[in-house]
């Protein structure tokens, strides 16, 4: 357990994840997996911790979550459902023509669940902090809904053929502008391999990033992860000095 125990003796997740991908397809041989898998349940199992942190405190400072859900993926906070593995069977089933899911997607939705700290813009326009960027990964049953239908068969079909660079992806959330109700770019997708993979790319979010590192920026900055962009002068400073030093690395 070289990996596991790096991780939970404090050295920086980024390292450790580092290695990780390093060893490419020999990160699921007989020698590396359990390990790595132990690493993946340690890091979920902090941001399910994190996530409960900030929502709690968000809750306390009087922000504008959604009250009234139309699905699960505009609850704040919602825990693995319960028939998640039979959802990841269909996913990976709806999705197999394109590529397969990271083993980090799959574990998200078995230990945390989904989450949507998007301002509630409808009720109450005027926002704490602007383009903040809050997080949110739409919960599984939606997003099996929307993968199920011919229609995204034929409209992924196409996207892929009309950009011949682009990569196969299952979108997971708004972009940063969309959710503070702006006209912006396209949703937030992770990146669909050929080969299995313990992560995968986050596309079209501003860093660039894997999803792992995603959520890893995300706890950096309690939850929101742009909100100390300077353009934008969010007074974060009380916030961030009350949540921080509660917050697990990840």
């Amino acid at each position: 357990m070289i990996f596991y125990n790096r991780y939970i003796n404090g050295e920086d997740g980024r390292s450790v994840y580092s290695d990780i991908y390093n060893l490419r397809q020999e990160a699921f041989s007989d020698k590396y997996f359990d390990d790595i898998q132990s690493v993946l349940t340690e890091t979920f199992n902090r941001v399910v911790f994190n996530l409960e942190i900030i929502f709690s405190e968000l809750k306390n400072i009087n922000y504008a979550f959604k009250t009234e859900f139309q699905c699960n993926s505009e609850r704040p906070l919602l825990r693995p459902l319960p028939d998640t593995d039979e959802l990841l069977v269909k996913l990976n089933s709806a999705t197999s023509d394109f590529g397969q899911i990271p083993l980090s997607l799959k574990l998200f939705y078995k230990i945390v669940g989904s989450c949507n700290f998007a301002w509630d813009y409808d009720n109450r326009p005027e926002m704490f902090w602007k383009c903040a960027d809050p997080i949110q990964i739409n919960s599984i049953d939606d997003i099996v809904n929307y993968v199920s239908d011919d229609d995204w068969t034929e409209y992924l079909s196409e996207a892929l053929e009309d950009d011949n660079s682009q990569s196969p992806y299952l979108e997971l959330a708004a972009d940063y502008l969309h959710k503070d109700n702006i006209s912006g770019g396209p949703p937030y997708s992770i990146q669909l391999t050929k080969e299995p993979s313990i992560d995968g790319l986050f596309l079209n979010e501003p860093n660039e990033t894997t999803f792992i590192n995603y959520l890893r920026i995300c706890m950096e900055n309690c939850g929101f992860s742009r909100i100390t962009n300077a353009e934008y002068e969010n007074d974060y400073k009380e916030f961030f000095a009350k949540i921080k030093p509660q917050l697990k690395n990840i």
